[in-house]
Protein backbone atom coordinates (compact mmCIF):
# COMPACT_ATOMS: atom_id res chain seq x y z
CA UNK A 1 0.00 0.00 0.00
CA UNK A 2 2.99 2.18 0.98
CA UNK A 3 4.18 1.58 -2.57
CA UNK A 4 0.92 2.84 -4.35
CA UNK A 5 0.58 5.84 -2.69
CA UNK A 6 4.27 6.97 -3.48
CA UNK A 7 3.58 6.42 -6.52
CA UNK A 8 0.27 8.05 -6.32
CA UNK A 9 1.38 11.15 -4.31
CA UNK A 10 3.95 12.19 -7.32
CA UNK A 11 0.99 12.03 -9.76
CA UNK A 12 -0.51 14.02 -7.73
CA UNK A 13 2.35 16.63 -7.76
CA UNK A 14 2.46 16.08 -11.89
CA UNK A 15 -0.62 17.35 -12.05
CA UNK A 16 0.08 20.40 -9.97
CA UNK A 17 3.31 21.34 -12.28
CA UNK A 18 3.51 24.38 -14.12
CA UNK A 19 3.46 23.31 -17.75
CA UNK A 20 6.38 24.14 -20.37
CA UNK A 21 4.70 22.28 -23.31
CA UNK A 22 6.59 24.25 -26.68
CA UNK A 23 8.98 26.22 -24.84
CA UNK A 24 12.59 26.41 -26.08
CA UNK A 25 16.09 26.94 -24.85
CA UNK A 26 17.82 29.31 -27.44
CA UNK A 27 21.51 29.70 -27.60
CA UNK A 28 22.65 32.93 -28.50
CA UNK A 29 26.11 33.81 -29.51
CA UNK A 30 26.65 37.63 -29.48
CA UNK A 31 29.13 38.75 -32.13
CA UNK A 32 29.15 42.17 -30.57
CA UNK A 33 28.95 45.04 -27.75
CA UNK A 34 25.34 46.16 -29.43
CA UNK A 35 24.34 42.63 -29.20
CA UNK A 36 25.08 42.34 -26.14
CA UNK A 37 23.01 45.24 -25.05
CA UNK A 38 19.96 44.88 -27.09
CA UNK A 39 20.26 41.13 -24.89
CA UNK A 40 20.64 43.24 -21.76
CA UNK A 41 17.22 45.33 -22.65
CA UNK A 42 15.86 41.53 -23.80
CA UNK A 43 16.95 41.00 -20.18
CA UNK A 44 14.91 43.75 -18.47
CA UNK A 45 11.53 43.40 -20.34
CA UNK A 46 9.22 41.49 -18.30
CA UNK A 47 6.46 41.01 -20.92
CA UNK A 48 7.82 38.40 -22.48
CA UNK A 49 8.37 36.82 -19.27
CA UNK A 50 12.14 35.24 -20.70
CA UNK A 51 14.21 33.17 -18.27
CA UNK A 52 17.70 33.76 -19.04
CA UNK A 53 19.82 30.44 -17.95
CA UNK A 54 22.60 32.36 -18.83
CA UNK A 55 23.19 36.03 -18.72
CA UNK A 56 24.35 38.55 -21.51
CA UNK A 57 28.24 39.88 -20.62
CA UNK A 58 30.54 39.25 -23.30
CA UNK A 59 31.22 37.71 -26.82
CA UNK A 60 33.17 35.42 -25.23
CA UNK A 61 30.20 33.36 -23.24
CA UNK A 62 26.79 32.19 -24.97
CA UNK A 63 23.46 33.48 -23.80
CA UNK A 64 21.16 30.83 -23.30
CA UNK A 65 17.45 32.08 -22.73
CA UNK A 66 14.36 29.91 -21.49
CA UNK A 67 11.57 31.33 -24.17
CA UNK A 68 7.55 30.16 -23.26
CA UNK A 69 6.22 28.99 -26.22
CA UNK A 70 3.62 32.01 -26.16
CA UNK A 71 6.50 34.24 -26.64
CA UNK A 72 8.32 32.33 -29.40
CA UNK A 73 7.60 33.70 -32.35
CA UNK A 74 8.54 37.68 -31.01
CA UNK A 75 11.27 36.74 -29.58
CA UNK A 76 12.69 34.49 -32.43
CA UNK A 77 11.56 37.47 -34.99
CA UNK A 78 13.82 39.65 -32.60
CA UNK A 79 16.74 38.38 -32.87
CA UNK A 80 16.68 38.07 -36.67
CA UNK A 81 15.44 41.68 -37.37
CA UNK A 82 18.57 42.57 -35.33
CA UNK A 83 21.20 39.99 -37.10
CA UNK A 84 21.41 37.56 -33.63
CA UNK A 85 22.08 34.65 -34.62
CA UNK A 86 21.11 31.54 -32.14
CA UNK A 87 20.62 27.72 -32.33
CA UNK A 88 17.87 25.89 -30.03
CA UNK A 89 18.74 24.02 -27.33
CA UNK A 90 15.89 22.32 -25.65
CA UNK A 91 13.16 22.19 -28.32
CA UNK A 92 10.89 21.67 -25.55
CA UNK A 93 11.45 21.61 -22.20
CA UNK A 94 8.09 20.06 -20.93
CA UNK A 95 9.15 16.50 -23.22
CA UNK A 96 12.55 16.41 -20.26
CA UNK A 97 10.09 17.58 -17.62
CA UNK A 98 8.05 14.76 -18.28
CA UNK A 99 10.87 12.21 -19.05
CA UNK A 100 12.43 13.75 -15.32
CA UNK A 101 9.14 12.90 -13.96
CA UNK A 102 8.78 9.35 -15.12
CA UNK A 103 12.32 8.68 -14.17
CA UNK A 104 11.52 9.68 -10.80
CA UNK A 105 8.28 8.08 -10.65
CA UNK A 106 9.98 4.65 -11.73
CA UNK A 107 12.69 5.27 -9.27
CA UNK A 108 10.18 5.47 -6.33
CA UNK A 109 8.91 2.10 -6.91
CA UNK A 110 12.10 0.42 -7.46
CA UNK A 111 13.55 2.34 -4.38
CA UNK A 112 10.25 1.03 -2.24
CA UNK A 113 10.45 -2.51 -3.71
CA UNK A 114 14.28 -3.41 -2.72
CA UNK A 115 14.23 -0.59 0.44
CA UNK A 116 17.22 0.94 -0.45
CA UNK A 117 18.13 4.58 -1.55
CA UNK A 118 19.41 4.83 -5.18
CA UNK A 119 22.45 7.55 -5.21
CA UNK A 120 21.48 7.90 -9.40
CA UNK A 121 18.23 9.91 -9.30
CA UNK A 122 16.40 12.65 -7.82
CA UNK A 123 14.87 13.14 -5.02
CA UNK A 124 12.33 14.74 -2.79
CA UNK A 125 13.41 16.99 0.06
CA UNK A 126 11.16 14.02 2.28
CA UNK A 127 13.01 11.39 1.01
CA UNK A 128 16.71 13.09 1.33
CA UNK A 129 15.89 14.08 4.76
CA UNK A 130 14.88 10.96 5.33
CA UNK A 131 18.35 9.11 4.06
CA UNK A 132 19.97 11.38 6.36
CA UNK A 133 18.25 10.02 9.26
CA UNK A 134 19.91 6.20 7.69
CA UNK A 135 23.14 7.99 7.48
CA UNK A 136 23.95 9.22 10.90
CA UNK A 137 21.87 5.67 12.05
CA UNK A 138 24.70 3.82 9.77
CA UNK A 139 27.76 6.31 10.75
CA UNK A 140 27.05 7.61 14.13
CA UNK A 141 30.76 7.64 15.40
CA UNK A 142 31.44 10.24 12.47
CA UNK A 143 27.82 11.94 11.16
CA UNK A 144 25.69 13.87 13.20
CA UNK A 145 22.20 16.01 11.53
CA UNK A 146 22.78 19.58 13.30
CA UNK A 147 19.62 21.57 13.12
CA UNK A 148 20.69 24.98 12.68
CA UNK A 149 16.91 26.78 12.14
CA UNK A 150 13.44 26.66 10.18
CA UNK A 151 12.87 28.20 6.80
CA UNK A 152 10.68 30.59 5.51
CA UNK A 153 7.79 28.11 5.61
CA UNK A 154 8.97 26.36 8.61
CA UNK A 155 10.94 23.26 7.42
CA UNK A 156 13.61 22.18 9.28
CA UNK A 157 17.31 22.92 7.74
CA UNK A 158 20.11 20.61 8.56
CA UNK A 159 23.22 20.21 8.06
CA UNK A 160 25.38 17.10 7.81
CA UNK A 161 28.60 17.27 10.64
CA UNK A 162 31.19 15.10 9.91
CA UNK A 163 33.79 14.56 12.99
CA UNK A 164 35.86 12.32 14.84
CA UNK A 165 35.50 14.70 17.89
CA UNK A 166 36.74 17.79 19.82
CA UNK A 167 34.86 21.41 19.69
CA UNK A 168 34.74 24.20 17.30
CA UNK A 169 38.05 22.45 15.31
CA UNK A 170 38.96 23.72 12.76
CA UNK A 171 36.34 23.38 9.91
CA UNK A 172 34.76 23.98 6.29
CA UNK A 173 31.91 24.43 4.58
CA UNK A 174 30.14 22.96 1.93
CA UNK A 175 26.78 23.49 0.82
CA UNK A 176 24.33 22.78 -2.33
CA UNK A 177 20.99 23.82 -3.46
CA UNK A 178 20.52 27.41 -2.90
CA UNK A 179 19.27 27.78 -5.66
CA UNK A 180 15.87 25.40 -6.25
CA UNK A 181 16.36 24.37 -9.77
CA UNK A 182 19.92 23.32 -9.59
CA UNK A 183 18.94 19.63 -8.86
CA UNK A 184 22.19 18.30 -9.45
CA UNK A 185 23.96 20.07 -6.75
CA UNK A 186 21.45 18.88 -4.26
CA UNK A 187 21.75 15.50 -5.77
CA UNK A 188 25.41 15.36 -5.76
CA UNK A 189 25.56 16.53 -2.33
CA UNK A 190 24.01 13.58 -1.07
CA UNK A 191 26.36 11.08 -2.80
CA UNK A 192 29.35 13.07 -1.39
CA UNK A 193 28.27 12.86 1.64
CA UNK A 194 27.38 8.74 1.91
CA UNK A 195 30.97 8.84 0.06
CA UNK A 196 32.89 10.80 2.48
CA UNK A 197 31.16 8.60 5.50
CA UNK A 198 32.05 5.35 3.80
CA UNK A 199 35.38 6.34 3.10
CA UNK A 200 36.65 7.55 5.97
CA UNK A 201 38.99 4.73 7.17
CA UNK A 202 39.17 3.48 3.97
CA UNK A 203 40.45 6.37 2.32
CA UNK A 204 43.62 7.77 3.75
CA UNK A 205 43.03 11.18 2.78
CA UNK A 206 39.41 11.37 3.83
CA UNK A 207 40.93 9.82 7.24
CA UNK A 208 43.10 12.25 7.61
CA UNK A 209 41.34 15.24 6.76
CA UNK A 210 38.47 13.94 9.64
CA UNK A 211 41.19 13.62 11.65
CA UNK A 212 42.05 17.34 12.24
CA UNK A 213 39.00 19.32 10.62
CA UNK A 214 35.07 19.16 10.63
CA UNK A 215 33.53 19.11 7.52
CA UNK A 216 29.87 20.58 7.69
CA UNK A 217 28.06 19.84 4.89
CA UNK A 218 24.05 21.78 3.89
CA UNK A 219 22.66 19.46 1.07
CA UNK A 220 19.66 21.39 0.91
CA UNK A 221 20.02 25.02 1.62
CA UNK A 222 16.51 26.55 0.36
CA UNK A 223 14.44 23.70 1.47
CA UNK A 224 11.21 25.81 0.77
CA UNK A 225 12.30 26.54 -3.05
CA UNK A 226 13.57 23.36 -3.42
CA UNK A 227 10.11 21.73 -2.33
CA UNK A 228 8.41 23.90 -4.46
CA UNK A 229 9.90 22.90 -7.66
CA UNK A 230 9.07 19.13 -6.61
CA UNK A 231 5.29 20.19 -6.37
CA UNK A 232 4.25 23.29 -8.56
CA UNK A 233 7.49 24.57 -10.69
CA UNK A 234 10.70 22.71 -12.03
CA UNK A 235 12.05 25.93 -13.00
CA UNK A 236 11.67 28.03 -9.64
CA UNK A 237 15.12 29.70 -7.97
CA UNK A 238 14.21 31.15 -5.29
CA UNK A 239 13.08 31.55 -1.62
CA UNK A 240 9.26 31.48 -0.72
CA UNK A 241 8.92 34.59 1.45
CA UNK A 242 6.44 37.01 0.74
CA UNK A 243 7.49 40.39 -0.67
CA UNK A 244 5.60 43.31 0.48
CA UNK A 245 3.84 45.39 -1.69
CA UNK A 246 4.23 42.47 -4.68
CA UNK A 247 2.56 39.48 -5.76
CA UNK A 248 5.75 38.39 -6.62
CA UNK A 249 7.56 35.76 -4.13
CA UNK A 250 10.75 34.95 -2.91
CA UNK A 251 14.34 36.28 -3.30
CA UNK A 252 17.17 34.87 -4.59
CA UNK A 253 19.59 33.90 -2.06
CA UNK A 254 22.36 34.15 -3.24
CA UNK A 255 22.07 38.12 -3.82
CA UNK A 256 20.80 38.11 0.02
CA UNK A 257 24.48 38.09 1.89
CA UNK A 258 26.21 41.12 3.37
CA UNK A 259 28.83 41.62 0.65
CA UNK A 260 28.32 44.48 -1.74
CA UNK A 261 24.59 43.61 -1.06
CA UNK A 262 22.06 45.84 -3.59
CA UNK A 263 24.94 46.55 -6.15
CA UNK A 264 25.10 45.62 -9.95
CA UNK A 265 23.97 42.14 -10.99
CA UNK A 266 21.24 41.93 -8.12
CA UNK A 267 17.93 43.23 -8.95
CA UNK A 268 15.59 45.70 -6.86
CA UNK A 269 12.61 44.32 -9.34
CA UNK A 270 10.92 41.43 -6.27
CA UNK A 271 9.51 39.77 -9.97
CA UNK A 272 13.14 38.94 -10.42
CA UNK A 273 14.62 36.23 -10.46
CA UNK A 274 17.72 37.66 -9.15
CA UNK A 275 16.09 39.66 -6.35
CA UNK A 276 18.19 40.70 -3.59
CA UNK A 277 15.50 41.42 -0.81
CA UNK A 278 14.34 44.09 0.95
CA UNK A 279 18.11 44.44 3.16
CA UNK A 280 21.15 41.91 3.55
CA UNK A 281 20.36 38.52 5.02
CA UNK A 282 16.50 39.29 4.82
CA UNK A 283 16.11 35.68 4.16
CA UNK A 284 15.78 33.06 7.07
CA UNK A 285 17.55 30.39 5.09
CA UNK A 286 20.42 32.67 4.60
CA UNK A 287 20.69 34.25 8.17
CA UNK A 288 20.19 30.72 9.45
CA UNK A 289 23.78 30.03 7.85
CA UNK A 290 25.44 33.35 8.52
CA UNK A 291 24.37 32.58 12.82
CA UNK A 292 26.09 29.25 12.54
CA UNK A 293 28.99 29.94 10.85
CA UNK A 294 29.94 33.23 13.00
CA UNK A 295 28.87 31.80 16.02
CA UNK A 296 31.07 28.72 15.12
CA UNK A 297 34.33 31.15 14.51
CA UNK A 298 36.55 28.76 12.85
CA UNK A 299 35.32 27.85 9.70
CA UNK A 300 38.89 27.54 6.96
CA UNK A 301 37.23 27.14 3.97
CA UNK A 302 33.65 28.14 2.61
CA UNK A 303 32.26 26.19 -0.57
CA UNK A 304 28.71 26.61 -2.12
CA UNK A 305 27.88 24.14 -5.12
CA UNK A 306 25.78 25.30 -8.05
CA UNK A 307 25.13 24.42 -11.67
CA UNK A 308 25.15 25.11 -14.34
CA UNK A 309 28.15 26.24 -16.53
CA UNK A 310 31.44 24.05 -15.53
CA UNK A 311 33.42 26.53 -13.47
CA UNK A 312 35.47 27.02 -10.45
CA UNK A 313 35.09 30.38 -8.77
CA UNK A 314 36.44 32.49 -6.34
CA UNK A 315 35.74 35.78 -5.53
CA UNK A 316 34.71 38.41 -5.46
CA UNK A 317 31.48 39.02 -7.82
CA UNK A 318 30.05 42.26 -6.25
CA UNK A 319 33.60 43.86 -7.82
CA UNK A 320 36.26 43.12 -10.50
CA UNK A 321 39.13 44.07 -8.54
CA UNK A 322 41.14 41.36 -7.66
CA UNK A 323 41.26 40.08 -3.79
CA UNK A 324 44.76 39.91 -2.02
CA UNK A 325 44.83 36.12 -2.34
CA UNK A 326 43.87 35.63 -5.60
CA UNK A 327 47.23 34.24 -7.11
CA UNK A 328 46.96 30.94 -4.49
CA UNK A 329 43.51 30.41 -4.15
CA UNK A 330 43.93 30.57 -8.61
CA UNK A 331 46.50 28.16 -8.16
CA UNK A 332 44.40 25.96 -6.00
CA UNK A 333 41.12 26.17 -8.13
CA UNK A 334 43.16 25.31 -11.58
CA UNK A 335 45.00 21.92 -9.56
CA UNK A 336 41.01 21.72 -8.31
CA UNK A 337 39.95 21.33 -11.35
CA UNK A 338 43.48 19.14 -12.97
CA UNK A 339 41.92 16.32 -10.50
CA UNK A 340 38.05 16.69 -11.50
CA UNK A 341 39.54 15.92 -15.26
CA UNK A 342 41.48 13.33 -14.53
CA UNK A 343 38.18 11.06 -14.54
CA UNK A 344 36.17 11.85 -17.22
CA UNK A 345 38.09 14.77 -19.06
CA UNK A 346 35.39 17.11 -18.22
CA UNK A 347 36.42 20.88 -19.23
CA UNK A 348 36.17 23.46 -16.16
CA UNK A 349 37.49 27.01 -16.42
CA UNK A 350 38.71 29.14 -13.06
CA UNK A 351 38.42 32.12 -11.90
CA UNK A 352 36.78 35.10 -9.92
CA UNK A 353 33.41 35.36 -10.74
CA UNK A 354 32.76 38.96 -11.81
CA UNK A 355 35.64 38.30 -14.66
CA UNK A 356 34.75 34.96 -15.32
CA UNK A 357 30.54 34.90 -15.56
CA UNK A 358 29.43 38.46 -14.59
CA UNK A 359 29.28 40.59 -11.67
CA UNK A 360 26.48 39.40 -9.01
CA UNK A 361 26.49 41.21 -5.41
CA UNK A 362 25.28 40.15 -2.41
CA UNK A 363 26.78 36.41 -3.00
CA UNK A 364 27.49 33.85 -0.76
CA UNK A 365 31.31 33.38 -1.27
CA UNK A 366 31.94 37.04 -1.29
CA UNK A 367 30.46 37.21 2.21
CA UNK A 368 32.74 34.57 3.84
CA UNK A 369 35.85 35.58 2.12
CA UNK A 370 35.09 39.01 3.60
CA UNK A 371 34.68 37.89 7.14
CA UNK A 372 38.16 36.35 6.64
CA UNK A 373 37.23 32.58 5.35
CA UNK A 374 40.28 32.71 3.00
CA UNK A 375 39.15 29.33 0.71
CA UNK A 376 35.45 30.66 -0.74
CA UNK A 377 35.05 28.69 -3.79
CA UNK A 378 31.68 28.24 -5.85
CA UNK A 379 31.55 25.23 -8.46
CA UNK A 380 29.27 25.36 -11.19
CA UNK A 381 28.80 21.67 -12.00
CA UNK A 382 27.76 20.21 -15.73
CA UNK A 383 26.57 20.29 -17.78
CA UNK A 384 27.60 23.87 -20.63
CA UNK A 385 24.25 24.00 -21.62
CA UNK A 386 22.81 21.25 -23.58
CA UNK A 387 20.48 20.08 -20.48
CA UNK A 388 21.09 23.25 -18.21
CA UNK A 389 18.95 22.72 -15.04
CA UNK A 390 18.10 19.92 -16.59
CA UNK A 391 20.81 17.58 -16.47
CA UNK A 392 19.54 13.92 -17.19
CA UNK A 393 19.83 11.86 -13.61
CA UNK A 394 21.98 9.39 -15.53
CA UNK A 395 24.59 12.38 -15.12
CA UNK A 396 24.47 12.63 -11.28
CA UNK A 397 26.88 9.80 -10.23
CA UNK A 398 29.22 10.70 -12.85
CA UNK A 399 29.07 14.43 -11.70
CA UNK A 400 29.46 13.87 -8.35
CA UNK A 401 32.33 11.72 -8.80
CA UNK A 402 34.21 13.82 -10.73
CA UNK A 403 33.00 17.09 -8.43
CA UNK A 404 34.58 15.04 -5.05
CA UNK A 405 37.64 14.75 -7.12
CA UNK A 406 37.95 18.32 -7.23
CA UNK A 407 36.64 18.70 -3.49
CA UNK A 408 39.37 16.53 -1.84
CA UNK A 409 41.92 18.58 -3.42
CA UNK A 410 40.69 21.79 -1.91
CA UNK A 411 39.81 20.27 1.56
CA UNK A 412 43.07 18.46 1.59
CA UNK A 413 45.30 21.77 0.73
CA UNK A 414 42.68 23.74 3.53
CA UNK A 415 43.91 21.01 5.72
CA UNK A 416 47.77 21.54 4.84
CA UNK A 417 47.71 25.28 4.75
CA UNK A 418 45.57 26.57 7.47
Amino acid sequence: MKLYLAVFALLVAAQCHKLFIGDQVLRINAESEEQIQLLKELEDDEGWELDFWTHPVSTDLPVDIHVPSASLHAAKSFLHLHNISFTVMINNVQELLDEEQESMEVNAMQERSVNSFNFGAYHTLDTIYSWMDTLVAAHANLVSKVHIGFSYENRPMYVLKFSTGGNKRPAIWIDAGIHAREWVSTASAVWMANKMATDYGVDPSVTSLLGRMDVYLMVVTNPDGYAYTHTSNRMWRKTRSINAGSVCRGVDPNRNWDAGFGGPGASKNPCSDSYHGPSAQSEIEVKNVVDLVKNHGNFKAFISIHSYSQLLMYPYGYSCNNIPDQAELGTVGRSAVQALSSLYGTSYRVGSICRIIYQASGGSIDWSYDIGIKYSFAFELRDTGRYGFLLPANQIIPTASETWLGLKYIMKYVRDNS
